[in-house]
């Protein structure tokens, strides 16, 4: 079977929000590499995610560029080719 490269995947977060944490636990029992940005430390990032969805909750989810907002897991499923 031909390996097929991972969608680059990056999530919004902060410390306190808790389906921020129960996505990254879904990413991790998925086996999906993540890039996790805590934007109560980052407020460039809160601002850049703040540009790109018009929302200031978390967590935002970036799949190869295209955002979901809180934790869809059927829109990640589908951007992430999991059944």
């Amino acid at each position: 079977m031909p390996v097929t490269s991972q969608p680059k995947v990056i999530i919004f977060t902060t410390p306190t929000c808790g389906f921020c944490n129960a996505a990254k636990r879904y990413f991790r029992e998925k086996k999906i590499k993540f890039k996790d940005i805590d934007v109560s430390r980052d407020p460039k990032a809160a601002g850049d995610m703040l540009r790109m969805t018009g929302q200031s909750g978390v967590p935002v989810i970036l799949i190869n560029n295209k955002p979901i907002v809180g934790f869809d897991k059927p829109k990640i499923n589908r951007l992430l080719g999991i059944k």
